[in-house]
């Protein structure tokens, strides 16, 4: 929902690009995290599913940081025409 409302918006107001950054490198860490775990990768048949969320969210985060860049760019020129 978020990246829905950052497409419709158009404007980075309200977004800090210091937490969206900490959030992504906390999936990135997460996914790490799974994949060094010899536990967790013994049982990759049972619990697949909980790599494939941590890869989802990671993918709407990267989304959220990409708009957050075209937004910014969309404010600035907004404020130059000003």
């Amino acid at each position: 929902m978020n990246v829905i409302k950052s497409y419709k918006s158009r404007t980075a107001k309200g977004k800090s690009l210091t937490f969206l950054c900490l959030i992504f490198f906390g999936y990135i860490a997460g996914i790490i995290s799974k994949l060094v775990n010899g536990t967790y990768m013994a049982a990759f048949g049972q619990k697949w599913y909980v790599l494939v969320f941590y890869i989802l969210n990671l993918l709407m985060v990267g989304t959220d940081l990409i708009l957050y860049f075209r937004n910014k760019r969309i404010d600035r020129k907004i404020n130059s025409n000003d």
